[in-house]
């Protein structure tokens, strides 16, 4: 019996290694009309990296320059958060709490008040006159002692300067992370002409801003869209003194957004400006330290899920959100050897992408939100993932974060009047030398397909047509052999 079970096993083994084996059918080449595009803006077609996966359906896959390193640009927030989805929860929040070191007595905090940043992403004005408001109601009117911050929630990375390509380091999306950050460290200056008046207001309304107002009024006329408003900032002080000029006729109004102070700065000007707006006072002085042991929790505070963060972060394209969550990433799961908090999420998304048999060779994450020279990716790995979370039970959260062809978001005024419009969640990524779309698109059957487009080229000039068109062509495709055998 033991003779004839080796004969048998011998046979099959033999017969199995006698069949041929076929590779699925694979498409290497570019959609007609994406290569006359690439060719109409004269980029040469190794510039583009194009994958295309049916996730439903039986169609052929495209596969075009797909195992190159590229840097993927913003697209590569789509690394970030679909691992913070499945790693954190979509229902994980930040947390961001107001102690006291001194008994409180008839509305006066006989101490310190101290304000320990959690690192949540979204801690905007509104919340934090909710959590100060929150403060008053639980007796505090006067802080007798100094307001300290505790910035010490993340391990911050040395990581290099990012090279914005105009020299402008008040450009809100250029702001980093930080413990304790504050509406995005952002400043809102609002230029009014009203009957020849000329009124500049800043929110938030902190001290350490000054303004030094040149604006020329202009008799009534039609308004621009951009007003001839001019902004400089320069040190002064403890603070900074903005000079602004320009031009602007009656009855019109302009407004920009600037970040010209340090985190410290900015978040305990914020924090006295709604204080001092709800009554309160605090005697001391800012500095930043830890908060003792035997602290008191006055007042907390909660961010929303982290299903709503990425949706920020993914539809707006939002960079200092995105590493905000990377560096979260990063302290949850940190580890003596780490080094940094930037350091621990990558060890961590490596580990989390092994697991999954998500090989990736070329990935490279700095920042973890596409803002990097350094940050590169393959095509193949970016659509690999793409296809990973679709399998995902938090698939509906990721593919709802990213922004809808035509719809919203950064992907707003593309494809307009077009058949994709309203059937693409696509992620776009924007460097001076990178354009990039990444996400999911259905077909004209109503497949779905993982789609990942990346273009590094010196010149991308035209390169958004060409990404659109990407989409359009899958929409309108071929039949593929297997289709057409149905």
């Amino acid at each position: 019996m033991s003779n004839f079970l080796s004969h048998l096993t011998a046979a099959i083994l033999t017969t199995a290694l006698a069949v041929p084996t076929f590779a699925a059918p694979v498409n290497q080449t570019l959609p007609p009309g994406v290569a006359k595009s690439l060719a109409a803006n004269k980029i040469e077609s190794d510039a583009l990296s194009v994958v295309m996966l049916p996730l439903n359906g039986d169609d052929t896959p495209t596969f075009v320059n797909a195992d190159v390193s590229v840097n993927p640009a913003s697209t590569m927030k789509l690394v970030t958060t679909y691992a913070a989805l499945e790693l954190l929860g979509p229902n994980h929040q930040w947390k961001t709490e107001f102690h006291g070191d001194g008994p409180l007595i008839d509305g006066t905090l006989n101490g310190n008040l101290y304000l320990k940043g959690g690192g949540d992403p979204k801690l905007n004005m509104e919340k934090l006159w909710l959590l100060l408001r929150e403060l008053r109601a639980n007796g505090v009117r006067t802080v007798s002692g100094d307001l300290i911050l505790d910035r010490s929630h993340f391990i911050q990375p040395a990581l290099p300067i990012f090279d914005d390509d105009g020299g402008d380091k008040n450009k809100p999306y250029l702001v980093g992370p930080d413990s304790l950050l504050i509406n995005l460290k952002a400043l809102r200056f609002a230029v009014r002409n009203d009957s020849g008046k000329i009124g500049i207001s800043v929110e938030p309304p902190i001290a350490n801003v000054r303004v030094d107002n040149r604006v020329q009024a202009l008799p009534s006329g039609k308004c621009p869209a951009w007003p001839d408003i001019r902004y400089s900032p320069v040190p002064d002080g403890d603070g900074v003194k903005v000079t602004v000029t320009g031009k602007l006729a009656a009855g019109c109004s302009g407004q920009t957004y600037l970040s010209l102070l340090d985190h410290p700065t900015y978040a305990a000007g914020t924090v006295r400006a709604i204080w001092k707006e709800l009554g309160g006072k605090i005697l001391g002085k800012d500095r930043v330290a830890e908060v003792p042991e035997d602290a008191r929790l006055l007042a907390r505070s909660y961010s929303p899920d982290l299903a709503e963060i990425i949706r920020d972060i993914n539809k707006y394209s939002n960079n200092t959100m995105a590493r905000q969550l990377f560096l979260s990433l990063g302290a949850e799961f940190r580890n003596e050897a780490d080094g940094d908090d930037a350091k621990a999420a990558q060890r961590v998304i490596r580990q989390w992408l092994a697991k999954k048999d998500l090989i990736s060779p070329h990935l490279v994450m700095e920042n973890g939100s596409g803002l990097s020279r350094a940050e590169r990716v393959s095509a193949r790995e970016l659509a690999s993932l793409l296809q990973a979370a679709w399998r995902s039970p938090y698939a509906a959260e990721f593919i709802s974060s990213m922004p809808l062809a035509a719809v919203d978001g950064t992907m707003r005024k593309r494809l307009r009047n077009t058949q994709v419009t309203g059937k693409a969640h696509i992620k776009t990524g924007t460097l001076n030398t990178v354009r990039a779309i990444a996400g999911y698109s259905r077909d004209d059957d109503g497949n779905t397909w993982a789609v990942v487009a990346i273009l590094n080229h010196p010149r991308p000039w035209g390169a958004s047509s060409i990404l659109d068109q990407v989409l359009l062509s899958l929409y309108n495709r071929p039949a593929s052999a297997n289709t057409a055998q149905r």
